[in-house]
């Protein structure tokens, strides 16, 4: 088993790069991927295990809080939250405490992937792509050395009312979103986002992709196109696509990565 284990639910990429930033810190760590049930659930032989997540309206991605439960984790272990963002954490980190009380936990903003509400760099602080990528690498090793260290955070992490009434509006929102969920002509049929998808929500029929309802709002089908051929009308034909620079679609498809 690994000294470390960090949970980590990703769709655009960010998420995952920023544990494998922290895990490059502590060395000798199994990053899991939540897209889906998670390969290893059992964290008990592990000395530190965190989990990386981002924030969807206030919340936290379809599957995730489930995710958080089915970890087992020793007592006495230490463990971290981090969740990113591009402007406020939401309650995803206080939900996560609820269930794992944390010792150490950190909020890292970046650019966003959820172009049907607004552009990806509009985040806080505003910052071009390379530099928010900068910045992220740069907090995220900083986690990685407090985490540690054995650092612990002064207070445990709040959720408030708004955030909570958002985040429980969000699954119907999203679920009306994917009805919207279209190929172009410039679709190849490559299969990627089939195989990108955490809810086998997609399929190649006719020599495209084809979209059900089953849709988390994760986008990463979209953001990785490599023909940008999905869409979901409106704004999203015209806005730029954005997906983590330093993350291919494959790493998101991995159960577990290790990193020394």
């Amino acid at each position: 088993m690994s000294t470390n284990t960090i949970y980590v639910f990703s769709g655009s990429g960010n998420c995952l790069d920023i544990a494998k930033n922290i895990a490059k810190k502590l060395g000798d760590t199994d990053i899991v991927l939540m897209r889906s049930t998670p390969e290893k659930t059992d964290a008990t032989d592990s000395k530190r295990v965190g989990f990386v997540f981002p924030c969807y309206a206030g919340g936290l991605p379809g599957g995730v809080e489930e995710s958080f439960r089915a970890v087992k984790i020793a007592p006495g272990t230490y463990t971290f939250g981090v969740t990113s963002c591009s402007a406020y954490p939401g309650i995803g980190l206080s939900v996560l405490n609820s269930i794992h009380p944390l010792d150490f936990w950190s909020v890292v903003t970046h650019h966003c992937s959820c172009i049907w509400l607004f552009p990806h760099e509009l985040m806080m602080p505003m910052l071009s792509v390379e530099k928010a990528q900068e910045r992220s690498e740069r907090l995220a090793a900083l986690i990685g050395a407090q985490v540690l260290a054995g650092e612990k955070s002064r207070k445990a992490p709040k959720a408030n009312a708004f955030n909570k009434a958002e985040a429980s509006a969000w699954p119907v929102l999203s679920k009306k979103k994917a009805e919207k969920l279209r190929s172009t002509d410039a679709c190849v049929a490559c299969g990627q986002c089939v195989r990108l998808c955490p809810k086998g929500n997609i399929r190649i029929e006719g020599g495209r992709a084809v979209f059900g309802t089953d849709c988390i709002g994760c986008l990463a089908c979209l953001q990785y196109c490599p023909q940008e051929a999905i869409h979901m009308g409106g704004v999203t034909l015209r806005r730029e696509r954005y997906h983590n620079p330093k993350v291919p679609a494959s790493e998101l498809m991995e159960k577990i990565i290790h990193i020394d």
